[in-house]
């Protein structure tokens, strides 16, 4: 636990966004959790435990793409995990919303630099780290994914305005 208390509200953020949409986010840090407390022993430093669990955390939210429980489909989760059935600020969750599908659409990478730096706060270096990517190319997928980003914001939001 003295592991895991610091780096908390990090893996939890983390987790919200690679699971938003498609599985919930609390299920995921759940599992990894208890894959991270039986592998503790393969553990190098202890400066690498954030690293090992989005490492281990994007191992189980790939496996559970896969396996696509029915019972996730067609379900959105708001950012906190619950079931969107309170519409108190709609157009606020369909921006943010429209920006997780959008995300989706970049390649896994850019995505997973993106999602890093921009929503999870990472610095470049802990990116590196985690993507085992140099620094050039982590500044180049931010760079290239945003503004791929922004492409797809205003390629899907004039489709809505002109049709």
């Amino acid at each position: 636990m003295h592991l895991y208390a610091p780096v908390h509200d990090r893996f939890e953020r983390y987790c919200k966004t690679r699971a938003w949409g498609e599985l919930h986010f609390k299920d995921i840090m759940q599992d990894t959790l208890v894959v991270a407390y039986e592998k503790l022993d393969s553990l190098q430093s202890p400066d690498a435990f954030l690293h090992f669990l989005f490492g281990t955390a994007a191992k189980i939210m790939a496996n559970q793409r896969k396996k696509k429980k029915p019972e996730y489909i067609g379900h959105v989760y708001d950012h906190n995990g619950q079931h969107n059935s309170q519409e108190n600020d709609a157009e606020k969750k369909l921006e943010i919303q429209h920006l997780y599908e959008q995300l989706k659409k970049l390649d896994e990478t850019t995505r997973e630099c993106i999602i890093l730096f921009e929503i999870s706060g990472f610095s470049l270096k802990e990116i590196m780290s985690i993507l085992n990517l140099g620094e050039s190319a982590v500044k180049q997928r931010l760079s290239r994914g945003r503004k791929q980003l922004l492409l797809l914001m205003n390629a899907s939001e004039n489709k809505y305005t002109t049709a």
